[in-house]
């Protein structure tokens, strides 16, 4: 008996160990990032959409409370991914990815469309992206393969099995979405590089990638249209073209410190400034050094979520977090190019910035995973409990 209650104590001390060292580990750093970018966002939001909610709505925070919305349902999803621990999801990744095609797959025919692309479903008043869940569904499933299988992909020929493996997603997308399809794309790069970093292989793949986008911008003539709109932007006015200029003439205002707070005069004439060209706005009013700050804070968000992937205690939390990781990184990278005009112009959103309920709720979620996997990292000199 008192072997059995030495036992139970035991238990119970190392259970309440356990307790205390996740407390500990958790990243509120990566925490407090995230709140602070979506609060910045959120101000910035307001600023530029207010006039245009005025105009079309009837009502000058339309557009921040559907954000606001959808931020606490992100925060919502946030709290519930990063109390169950993120290995409990291991035995329904094949199952999410497999729903997440067909999404994509039958939003093509029973979506709603909005300008002349049918991206979503729409669930009474709520309106949701598919292809917004498949970005997570891609990150969880090379992230799954890589942690059953690490040896088999030591050579390329299993890694073009994966890209195999990720195909069908990505040419559901592709379809009427190619800005979402190349993010997938380069998430699948960047997990399957890291897990195979050879250089010469993968500058072939990018190879055969890049003839591969050139061909599916042949397959829609608004695709050849937008890259004439990037190369002589003051040919299309009346469309893609205008926008990019106007952005470029807020960029170009902006100076140094900017315009101030709800300064700028450009979003009254950028079209859907709160959207995919919310950097423009946050450029004239914020100026060199707003944009230098949140581009920092963005470092700083991508600089945690790679010290939680080398110190995850797997390699399904590691590769979770990467993926994520890259996902953040390459959105960002995209959008400030689209703005400043250094590709052709593609929706693409600013992360927890740009307007869009299903990106911000659906990426709150996906960074509760990665603080999911804070909670079990492990250092040098930890003492297993």
């Amino acid at each position: 008996m008192a072997k059995n209650k030495e036992l139970a104590a035991s238990r119970k001390e190392a259970r309440k160990r356990k307790k205390i060292k996740r407390l500990l580990n958790f990243d509120y750093t990566l925490l407090l990032l995230i709140i602070f970018i979506l609060a910045f966002g959120l101000v910035m939001l307001y600023s530029t959409s207010a006039y245009a909610a005025s105009l079309k709505k009837g009502d000058s925070i339309y557009y921040l409370r559907k954000q606001l919305q959808a931020a606490l349902l992100g925060f919502g999803g946030m709290f519930f991914s990063t109390k169950i621990d993120y290995r409990r999801w291991s035995p329904f990744v094949v199952p999410f990815y497999l729903v997440s095609v067909a999404l994509c797959f039958f939003v093509n025919f029973f979506g709603v469309t909005i300008n002349e692309s049918s991206r979503w479903f729409a669930i009474g008043p709520v309106m949701f992206q598919p292809s917004e869940l498949a970005k997570v569904s891609v990150i969880l499933l090379i992230a799954q393969i890589v942690d059953r299988s690490p040896k088999t992909l030591k050579s390329f020929s299993k890694i073009l099995l994966v890209g195999a493996l990720i195909s069908p997603i990505f040419g559901v997308i592709v379809v009427n979405n190619l800005s979402t399809a190349v993010i997938i794309l380069g998430i699948a790069f960047v997990m399957l590089f890291i897990s195979y970093p050879k250089w010469k292989e993968f500058i072939l793949a990018a190879v055969g990638v890049f003839a591969v986008g050139v061909i599916s911008i042949n397959m829609a003539s608004y695709r050849a249209t937008r890259i004439d709109a990037w190369l002589h932007p003051e040919n299309h006015m009346e469309d893609k073209g205008y926008q990019t200029l106007q952005g470029l003439y807020a960029i170009g205002s902006g100076g140094l410190f900017g315009k101030g707070l709800g300064g700028s005069m450009q979003k009254y004439i950028v079209p859907e400034a709160q959207n995919d060209m919310i950097f423009s706005i946050i450029c004239e009013e914020l100026g060199v050094f707003g944009v230098v700050c949140i581009i920092l804070l963005y470092i700083l968000l991508l600089y945690r979520l790679l010290f939680i992937a080398n110190h995850a205690k797997d390699m399904f939390g590691s590769y979770i977090c990467i993926g994520i990781m890259a996902h953040i990184a390459i959105q960002v990278i995209l959008n400030i190019a689209v703005v400043t005009n250094t590709i052709p112009n593609t929706g693409v959103t600013l992360p927890l910035i740009s307007y869009g309920g299903t990106s911000v709720a659906i990426l709150l979620t996906e960074l509760g995973l990665a603080l999911s996997v804070s909670k079990n990292m492990e250092f040098e000199g930890d003492d297993d409990v």
